[in-house]
């Protein structure tokens, strides 16, 4: 099972305005989105996530005009392969760590309302989410409570629930990027990318490239397949010979078993016997990768920081 990339590699990537405003128009489906004023969308350089999350989560918090209002979105990204069962009471404390800061900061008179903040929870594991989305499923018998029974539900969005057809429909950067997590495919992948490199601002496209890249450092994908999209984005006046030369070298790369699985096999044996020490020319003879990629696997760990 493959690990979720996290190093913030997901808040680099939302917090472009055009991948922000993507996520919610094309996965929150609720009247309100369409009455958002996304050019006053604004990125608060704020987070609170607790210590004993930092590893595992990363958050966004945008204000945003809505009805004449201001209103924030937040965005809370879970990268951990095993399900959290209680994340509505993480969800629910994150919430009122929003609100106590924003009191504190704005000093809002007597009877001067709370802004509507809206949880939305991103998940790019593997492993189904089964974890109850409303605080009320995780009490027990709350709802004899009546009036006074605890009620908060947040959104969620799981990668991997969205099947493939659903996501060639919406067809754009941040339903690709699912795409590319949860249901990999080159040639499908390949023609999408095609096409959002002549339709999409190239600045979200170039921070979408560099996702990939870290898909392909961390032997989530062989590294010619990143190497192929990225030679595409800056060769986009020869797209159609450079598509069939990406497609027969890939048809060579199978004719020859070098598979995504194989690779990530001599990946893994490659840093276990760098662990142990070995020398470098016999992990070379024992794994058959070339010198630069086991030089590669030397380095300190690349990361995305935002």
């Amino acid at each position: 099972m493959n690990e979720p990339i996290h190093d913030r590699g997901y808040q680099l990537l939302f917090s472009n305005p055009i991948l922000f405003r993507q996520l919610l128009e094309s996965f929150v489906k609720a009247p309100w989105v369409a009455q958002l004023d996304f050019d006053s969308c604004e990125k608060l350089n704020k987070s609170f996530i607790s210590k004993e999350y930092e590893k595992r989560e990363s958050d966004l918090i945008y204000k945003i005009r809505w009805r004449e209002q201001t209103a924030y979105i937040v965005i809370l990204v879970e990268f951990q392969s095993t399900v959290q069962r209680f994340m509505a009471i993480r969800i629910w404390r994150y919430l009122a760590e929003f609100y106590t800061d924003w009191i504190e900061t704005h000093q809002p008179s007597r009877h001067e309302k709370l802004p509507p903040v809206f949880p939305i929870m991103l998940y790019n594991g593997d492993s189904k989410w089964t974890a109850p989305d409303n605080i009320a499923d995780l009490i027990e018998n709350n709802e004899q409570l009546g009036e006074f029974a605890l009620q908060f539900k947040y959104l969620k969005i799981v990668e991997n629930e969205f099947s493939v057809e659903q996501l060639l429909a919406i067809g754009n950067i941040v339903s690709t990027l699912f795409l590319a997590e949860t249901h990999y495919d080159f040639d499908k992948l390949l023609d999408e990318f095609i096409r959002l490199f002549k339709q999409e601002d190239r600045t979200a496209i170039s921070l979408f490239i560099n996702w990939f890249k870290q898909l392909a450092l961390r032997g989530r994908i062989i590294p010619s397949d990143y190497q192929a999209c990225e030679q595409l984005y800056y060769d986009e006046q020869e797209v159609s010979m450079l598509i069939t030369a990406l497609r027969k070298d890939r048809e060579s790369l199978f004719q020859q078993g070098i598979q995504q699985g194989e690779w990530n096999n001599k990946i893994n044996t490659a840093r276990v016997l760098l662990a142990e020490g070995l020398d470098i020319p016999m992990i070379i003879k024992a794994t058959q990768l070339p010198l630069e990629e086991i030089e590669r696997l030397q380095q300190p760990k690349c990361s995305l920081k935002s």
